[in-house]
């Protein structure tokens, strides 16, 4: 292949005779040289590209990463403070038992029980024959048992101060309602329950109460709680007082100035009830105190001497 160059400038050619070689070199510079430029770029593209995705693959991997940072930091204060509010629920129930267990103490020995018949250290006894089994595990670790044992612990301690309450109620009923002392806060027998003579006319005669001489407008009291079924001026008897208490007793107050109650009253072991004075078939202020049983009269004397429950 013969190639002619022509010199513009002087107008003279030349010509070179280009060998098979020569040819096949220079088209596979004029060829390949744009191929390879294309195939170059290409390569840079797609590296360009995958650099590009590596990257954004990164920056979310990296995004997710500080999420679940957050998360656990926000896991770890919310455990925090459930650790601590139950760390402080346990110093509660802690305080709580010792209250129970010191009141306890306390209201055993206000009752006056006897030794070892509630003890606040031990749960109350119980029991039953076993009417099933069953397999249950119990985590005895952690805060979450050391709560559940203080709390079956201060259910066992107020289970028995309903107990013991429910025993100092019954035990305060009986002794409001057991009859005993004086009906009077002040005074003396003047005159006893049987035979004797009558002041008015001398002569023999049974006398059906006890007479406690006193202060006229002293007071009277009763002798137990009970419930007023009658006031009002008896024959003989001037104004009168009268209280059941129920097991079939009722005691009767006479000769009184005033009654400080009516029928239908509740009262206490104790609260006055009416004013001494001399009404009636009476020789001065007293009150004449009769008891009677299931209907029929007793003499009071043994219940004025009864000690108090």
């Amino acid at each position: 292949m013969k190639v002619i160059l022509i010199n513009g400038k002087h107008g003279g050619s030349r010509s070179i005779e280009l060998g098979r070689l020569s040819l096949a070199l220079l088209s596979l510079c004029c060829l390949g040289l744009p191929l390879g430029l294309v195939a170059g770029g290409y390569l840079l593209g797609q590296e360009n590209e995958a650099n590009s995705m590596r990257g954004l693959a990164l920056d979310g991997l990296q995004e997710e990463l500080e999420q679940q940072e957050d998360e656990f930091s926000e896991l770890q204060q919310r455990a925090e403070r459930k650790l601590q509010a139950m760390t402080a629920s346990l110093a509660q129930l802690q305080a709580r038992m010792t209250r129970l267990d010191a009141l306890g103490q306390h209201l055993t020995a206000m009752a006056d029980l006897e030794e070892g018949e509630f003890d606040f250290s031990q749960p109350p006894a119980m029991g039953g024959p076993l009417a099933g089994e069953f397999n249950v595990e119990y985590d005895t670790g952690g805060l979450a048992a050391e709560l559940a044992l203080f709390q079956e612990q201060l259910n066992d301690r107020e289970q028995q101060l309903d107990i013991l309450e429910t025993l100092l109620t019954n035990r305060k009923l009986e002794e409001q309602s057991w009859l005993s002392g004086h009906p009077v806060e002040k005074g003396w027998i003047s005159s006893h329950y049987g035979k004797r003579t009558d002041p008015f006319t001398g002569k023999p005669a049974f006398h059906h109460g006890i007479d406690f001489a006193g202060k006229e407008g002293s007071r009277v009291i009763a002798v137990a709680s009970g419930v007023v079924t009658w006031t009002g001026s008896k024959s003989g008897y001037g104004e009168t007082v009268e209280i059941s208490h129920g097991d079939g007793f009722v005691t009767r107050y006479s000769h009184n100035k005033e009654a400080l109650v009516k029928a239908g009253d509740v009262v206490r072991k104790g609260q006055p009830i009416a004013l001494m004075g001399s009404t009636g078939r009476s020789t001065g202020a007293h009150v004449h105190y009769e008891v009677y049983k299931h209907g029929r009269s007793v003499d009071p004397l043994s219940y004025v001497r009864r000690t108090r429950r």
